[in-house]
């Protein structure tokens, strides 16, 4: 359990924003080299570790990128706007500390908007919408902050590190994705299957599933498991019947996502997943949602089709600063997926 806490805070405190996931990506590589036979990154930057075997081939997947954003403009006094990169909820947005990064280093930031004392009244009662922020670094002119090297497209992520809190549960940022990072290379670690494994930490996932239709075409395995993290509805403002998933029961396998209009697992999938859980004694939850999708959706559709399941973490406030989460749930997640590895030749012939 310690090295799955010790690898989630590293992962969780580097920074890897769509399209810049390199340093999280060197974290992957440096913890699963010694697992595989080969790793190579495509021209997209999917980081793909091989491990040579028989069939069926297996494709095991988790995105290595975090919403952020990108500088949009600088302004005459030194003020930053950004465009947002991925799904944000604005008010989780206001009045963070941000690390814009720089091909010199990072240089650290607020967000700001307007003050509450100085908006109208009707004003205080709306969300501030992004478009209405900026980001402050104490400069107090647009070549000030040029000549620190930041300029249109220049990302920035939200500056916030790992903690502990009671029992096993943990926060940090970039949960969604760098808890299903932990799983899949934790599985890979733990797992004895004679199976070729691809092991691929992929890109862009937030911003199109990007970095995972390029490499599941490039490599066309015979089958998928993608790890990623869910919605529960176990704390204040969420009803069970719209989440009834909870934090600390077990890893969760999907059955359906964003009410089938992402993926729908084949019921071989899903056979062979909970089949792996019962033989070994692994508690799971299944999950049919109507919210939102993983790689898996791109995955399954690929070429002729991929066969493919989802593995997913219970993570709460997920797309913040402060996701929540149980270390014992990614735990049992690598050895369902570990197990499973191991169990799929008797399931797919390849």
């Amino acid at each position: 359990m310690s090295d799955v806490k010790s690898l989630l805070e590293k992962l969780s405190n580097a920074h890897g924003i769509s399209g810049w996931e390199g340093s999280v990506q060197k974290i992957v590589k440096d913890e699963i080299a010694s697992y595989v036979d080969e790793v190579r990154a495509d021209s997209l930057g999917n980081l793909i570790a091989t491990r040579k075997g028989k069939k069926p081939s297996i494709m095991i997947e988790a995105h290595a990128d975090e919403i952020g954003l990108l500088v949009k403009h600088v302004d005459e006094k030194g003020f930053i706007s950004f465009i947002r990169i991925g799904a944000w909820f604005d008010q989780t947005l206001l009045n963070q500390r941000v690390v814009i990064h720089t091909r010199s280093g990072p240089v650290i930031g607020v967000i700001g908007s307007k003050p509450p004392h100085v908006m109208r009244e009707e004003d205080r009662k709306k969300v501030v919408e992004a478009k209405d922020m900026f980001i402050d670094i104490g400069c107090s002119s647009q070549k000030e902050v040029e000549d620190l090297g930041i300029r249109a497209g220049t990302p920035v992520s939200i500056d916030r590190n790992f903690a502990f809190l009671q029992g096993d549960k943990v926060t940090g940022k970039a949960f969604d994705n760098r808890a299903g990072l932990v799983v899949m290379i934790e599985a890979l670690k733990r797992t004895k299957t004679k199976s070729t494994i691809y092991a691929v930490a992929t890109v862009q996932e937030e911003v199109g599933l990007k970095g995972a239709k390029v490499s599941a075409f490039d490599l066309n395995p015979d089958i998928a498991i993608a790890a990623d993290v869910t919605i529960p509805g176990d704390h204040p403002g969420i009803e069970k019947k719209d989440a009834p998933i909870e934090m600390g029961k077990g890893p969760v396998v999907v059955v359906a996502d964003a009410s089938g209009r992402g993926i729908i697992a084949t019921p071989l999938v899903i056979e062979w997943l909970v089949g792996t859980a019962k033989e070994f004694d692994i508690p799971i939850q299944l999950e049919a949602s109507d919210g939102g999708t993983t790689d898996a959706t791109a995955i399954c559709v690929t070429r002729s089709g991929i066969p493919t399941g989802v593995i997913s973490v219970a993570t709460r406030y997920i797309h913040s600063p402060v996701e929540v989460l149980s270390t014992s749930d990614i735990d049992k997640a690598a050895d369902l997926m570990a197990r499973a590895l191991e169990t799929a030749p008797r399931y797919f012939k390849g």
